[in-house]
């Protein structure tokens, strides 16, 4: 079995109204150079970001979110960032901003498979427990 491999990853926040700070996690970006894995999943709960602001322009919201994996993967659509190499797309997404989207500070961790991670990072970071948030307990 090889060694688990490092990698880094950053939270995606909608903050609707930059000026209160307040935030929704969205999603997560993981890069592992020694896997060739950069990566994103998002997942935009509204019902919490209209708690934040009743007001917020959620079809932009989704579209600035829905181009985060494709610029991951370098996909058509995904523009000049796409055409970075890996390490340089990650860079850019995680890079800070004082926008509406914008990204917790970047973290590191190891693990044997980076897709796994992202998920578990997602269910961690992004996705709510309901089960466990009524019994007290840390997911």
């Amino acid at each position: 079995m090889p060694a688990p491999s490092s990698f880094d990853y950053a939270v995606l926040r909608v903050v609707p109204r930059v000026e209160r700070e307040e935030f929704v996690n969205a999603g997560v970006v993981l890069f592992c150079l020694q896997r060739d894995f950069l990566g994103a999943q998002v997942e935009l709960d509204v019902a919490r970001v209209r708690a934040l602001w009743p007001g917020a322009d959620l079809p932009l919201l989704e579209a600035h979110l829905a181009a985060v994996p494709l610029i991951c993967a370098g996909a058509p659509g995904s523009g000049p960032i796409g055409r970075l190499s890996a390490r340089e797309r990650f860079h850019w997404l995680v890079a800070p901003r004082s926008t509406v989207l914008q990204v917790s500070p970047v973290h590191s961790g190891l693990c044997d498979d980076p897709a796994a991670a992202l998920e578990r990072l997602m269910d961690r970071m992004v996705r709510i427990d309901l089960r466990a948030s009524s019994s007290g307990r840390d997911p």
